[in-house]
């Protein structure tokens, strides 16, 4: 599905990953309504945007049902048709092992990183099913499908959110919506602080692995790319290409290799 002169409803569209996809979908000529719980964040893409009336903001938490039910028609009313929807929104977990997490921690990531999207996608696939055109995408992680120790609850629900993707794909296969689900590796965002995670020591000194962090206005490319080109599978860097490969080659040996990765960070914090 073309981009231009559709209407994409962008959760988490106040910084990082969803406000480099508003941006870039705006740059595509479609219009945008941007989701996030965050006021300020919202209101800095639309500053940066300076796109008129082609893009709306909206203030919602994606966990709040009535909130979220009340969002297409309130995204119709400013832009008509809906044509997609890119369920960006999420937060990661303190980087400890389970064993150490309260249960509300858990609670609180599956409910943002999976329930979220599931309200998300019930409230907008009716409309979309009405539409000529009209496409899903939700973004997973490279943690979807491969584990990483200290964020074990927050990759298995990217895992979940991955099949819910590829269901929905099986399901909507005979209709009109495309759908597709979204992995990145490491993408240069500030997602630790959205989600309240105090990276210690981790965050002063790992310089290196965040250098080698992808921006994302390289990861909203390729997500939109891959999204035009109606890709069910769309890997984002280098990263989660190579993991991909090597996880389906040598399973045991994949996750031995990132858990000393992951030991040698978590030793600095």
């Amino acid at each position: 599905m073309k981009l231009s002169s559709k209407t994409i409803v962008i959760t988490g569209g106040g910084s990082g990953i969803g406000r480099a996809l508003t941006l870039a979908a705006l740059s595509r000529g479609a219009r945008v309504a941007a989701v996030d719980l965050r006021a300020e964040g919202l209101k800095e893409t639309a500053a940066l945007a300076n796109a008129g009336d082609r893009l709306s903001t909206h203030v919602a938490d994606i966990t709040d049902r009535a909130a979220v039910a009340a969002l297409p028609d309130a995204v119709a009313k400013a832009h008509g048709g809906i044509d997609g929807l890119i369920n960006n929104a999420g937060v990661i977990q303190p980087f400890v092992p389970v064993s150490d997490l309260t249960l509300d921690q858990i609670d609180r990531l599956m409910t943002i990183n999976l329930t979220g999207p599931i309200n998300v996608t019930k409230a907008f696939l009716p409309v979309l099913l009405a539409r000529p055109e009209a496409h899903i995408a939700n973004v997973s992680s490279m943690g979807g499908f491969i584990p990483f120790p200290g964020q074990t609850i927050y990759s298995a629900a990217k895992a979940a959110v991955k099949l819910l993707t590829e269901g929905l794909y099986a399901e909507l296969l005979d209709t009109n919506v495309g759908v597709s689900v979204i992995m990145p590796g490491a993408v240069a965002t500030n997602i630790s602080v959205n989600s309240g995670v105090d990276m210690g020591a981790m965050g002063a000194t790992d310089s290196k692995a965040a250098s080698r962090a992808l921006p994302a206005e390289n990861a909203a490319k390729i997500i939109l790319d891959g999204i035009e080109a109606g890709r069910l599978h769309i890997l984002v860097g280098k990263d989660a290409k190579m993991l991909n490969k090597l996880v389906r080659i040598a399973p045991a040996w994949a996750i031995r290799f990132i858990q000393k990765q992951m030991k040698s960070l978590l030793q600095k914090t």
